[in-house]
């Protein structure tokens, strides 16, 4: 355990270990390593730790910065599995996000050319591919049949949503004498693999469980950014620049743009702020109300007599307090939203029209656009590191644990942490404030954190 003492550039005193506040950093091994690596030196990872700065804009488990210790990623001189005899897995599930194809091709790749793996299979449509019944066949995945595919979104694996039976999963891995299974997916799928994992270990077999999360909402609990958002974000933009410029092509013209967001606003706040000309953002995290003080529809009218026009961003799951709530959910488990892009529509032109203010608007989608499109060159170097440190932990013997980016290393992260909660955007963040001085929106209600006044912000 190390002690991080105060210096001339911080007055923050944080300790580094593996377990904080119930929080454990460490990797499960399947066994002693005792086999030379193949690799030629290539900056061996080994033991080596790497202390991270944990704040509420990353967990907001924690009231004050904290420093956790994780593992680095890489490879190791020692492995755990004979790479000559090893048997690989891949699975794809949840929805469609960007760069899927990208850490497909760089896991086969990397087990091919680097280890010389002689199989790495393709399990089809998600979950569902491990049980016979839905009769789907496997596909034998090897550097021809992947060579073209970062060229497309999507996942050459297709996938599927909705829970399967470990049981079933681990009878069809044993069967088919996998040692490691790769499971590329978000926060459900995510808890599938620890699902799958908690089997495999109570059938005591030697079977790597590794997850290298996926969620286009960036909502994974300890991951800063999931691979694909960079993408989401720069897409999301050219519809945003779209509805800008139809708002501003008529008199008291107003763009309202829906992005992904369920739970977690930060493809809204991350493209407000790469534009800088949308008025109003409402996302999940911030709970609006639409007339009375501090409301959007008065806001609203506000703005079109100033400037007559107006850009919305709302992200799906914002302003579900205000729609009938159902109790129903879906394949995956979560509960079902209410169209709010619908509902803002339809107040809004109620409201202008009850004060005779005549306008446009236009209403854009672009939702399955950003979820399907190939990814950025940034993202796909990004979902290339993640498949080839994923191969090496898995060939070293760690399960139980996904890959990750935490302030730009690499490190192992235990899937229990990562499947403790998903990761929301915290409105008393660096990240929000820029967005309330982007829009100016921060005399709303529900912008702020609890207990802090709009005269407190303006201070």
């Amino acid at each position: 355990m190390t002690r991080h003492t105060k210096d001339s550039a911080h007055t923050m005193t944080s300790i580094c270990h593996e377990e904080y506040n119930g929080i454990d950093t460490g990797i499960r091994l399947l066994g002693p390593a005792k086999l030379d690596s193949p690799l030629p030196f290539r900056a061996w990872a080994d033991e080596r730790r790497v202390p991270i700065h944990v704040d509420r804009e990353l967990c907001d488990d924690f009231d004050e910065p904290v420093c956790l210790c994780f593992e680095a990623a890489g490879p190791r001189r020692k492995l755990y599995f004979d790479p000559r005899r090893a048997k690989c897995a891949i699975v794809t599930c949840g929805g469609l996000c960007p760069g899927l194809n990208d850490v497909i091709r760089s896991i086969v790749l990397e087990a091919h050319h680097a280890y010389d793996v002689p199989s790495v299979l393709g399990i089809r449509y998600g979950l569902e591919g491990f049980i016979a019944r839905y009769g789907h066949e496997v596909m034998e995945l090897t550097p021809r049949s992947v060579g073209d595919i970062h060229r497309f979104g999507g996942t050459m694996l297709g996938t599927s949503r909705g829970p399967q039976s470990p049981e079933e999963i681990v009878d069809m891995l044993e069967r088919s004498n996998v040692n490691i299974l790769f499971v590329i997916g978000g926060d459900g799928s995510m808890k599938a693999a620890q699902a799958i994992a908690d089997e495999v270990a109570g059938r005591n077999l030697k079977l790597s469980v590794i997850g290298i999360p996926k969620t286009i909402d960036n909502d994974i609990n300890f991951i800063a950014q999931s691979f694909g958002f960079e993408t989401a974000v720069a897409k999301a933009t050219e519809a945003i620049q779209c509805a800008h410029t139809e708002a501003c092509g008529v008199h008291n013209g107003i763009g309202l743009v829906k992005l992904m967001g369920r739970e977690s606003g930060f493809i809204a706040a991350r493209a407000v702020l790469a534009l800088k000309e949308v008025n109003f953002v409402l996302v999940p995290e911030a709970v609006f109300r639409l007339e009375g003080e501090g409301g959007l529809l008065p806001a609203l009218e506000q703005r079109l007599a100033a400037r007559h026009h107006a850009v919305i961003v709302v992200a799906e799951g914002a302003g579900q307090h205000l729609l009938d709530q159902r109790g129903e959910t879906d394949a995956s488990g979560n509960p079902v939203l209410g169209d709010i892009a619908s509902l803002l529509q339809k107040e809004i032109k109620r409201y202008l029209k009850e004060r005779g203010m005549p306008h446009t608007l236009k209403f854009i989608d672009p939702s399955y656009i950003i979820r399907s499109v190939p990814a950025t060159p940034n993202d796909k170097v990004y979902c290339g590191f993640l498949g080839q440190y994923a191969v090496h932990a898995a060939l070293a013997g760690r399960t139980e644990m996904v890959v990750g980016r935490l302030q730009d290393k690499f490190v192992h992260l235990p899937l229990a942490l990562v499947t403790a909660k998903r990761r929301k955007l915290n409105i008393a963040s660096d990240l929000w404030r820029a967005v309330l001085e982007s829009t100016g929106q921060g005399t709303l209600a529900g912008m702020l954190p609890p207990g802090v006044a709009h005269a407190d912000a303006q201070r």
